[in-house]
């Protein structure tokens, strides 16, 4: 049997992703990641170097599938908004792991890729203003904040206020969109 590298590193990313989005990067364990992947501790450290810079490698995993999944659309913003809601609803470890960085590691330069897309969107944004596509009663930069997080409101949500607010997961994207709609003035 031929040993796959790369499948061990992947099944490795995939292990560390539920740990630290579970956990945080203290109250995470490298024998569990190991274990969970079928591997060996020795095999992190190899790989990644370090348990930090293997939560590193996670979260950028995030930032890759978030950016490369939900490409922006200046022409349907609400619908950009309900995607990114159910990538959210889909994937819960994507808003934990953001949660884990923001609480763990504030100081962290940004992931470049992830700077760049938000750049990148604020000019598309901007663009789409001053062509009369998009209000400009926000900013561009505000006006992407706010679609992001209304976008996040039921992955953010605390168990109680998700306990207390019945609505069906099928709803939420729906939601979402409409309540991008509004602030659009749609």
């Amino acid at each position: 049997m031929r040993y796959d590298a790369e499948a061990t590193r992947a099944r490795l990313l995939d292990a560390a992703l539920t740990e630290f989005s579970a956990y945080g990067l203290a109250g995470a364990r490298v024998d569990r990641i190991a274990t969970a992947a079928g591997s060996n501790k020795a095999q992190i450290y190899h790989y990644f170097g370090s348990k930090d810079q293997l939560f590193d490698a996670a979260f950028e995993s995030i930032v890759t599938t978030v950016v490369s999944s939900t490409p922006l659309d200046v022409h349907d913003l609400p619908g950009y908004a309900a995607r990114l809601a159910e990538l959210y609803d889909a994937h819960p470890a994507i808003m934990r792991m953001a949660s884990w960085q923001r609480l763990e590691r504030p100081d962290d330069e940004p992931v470049k890729m992830s700077v760049d897309s938000v750049r990148h969107k604020i000019d598309e944004i901007a663009r789409a203003q001053a062509d009369g596509v998009l209000p400009d009663h926000y900013p561009a930069g505000v006006l992407l904040t706010l679609v992001l997080h209304v976008a996040s409101v039921w992955a953010t949500a605390t168990p109680e206020f998700s306990t207390a607010v019945e609505v069906a997961d099928a709803d939420r994207a729906r939601h979402v969109a409409d309540a991008v709609g509004r602030l659009l003035g749609q």
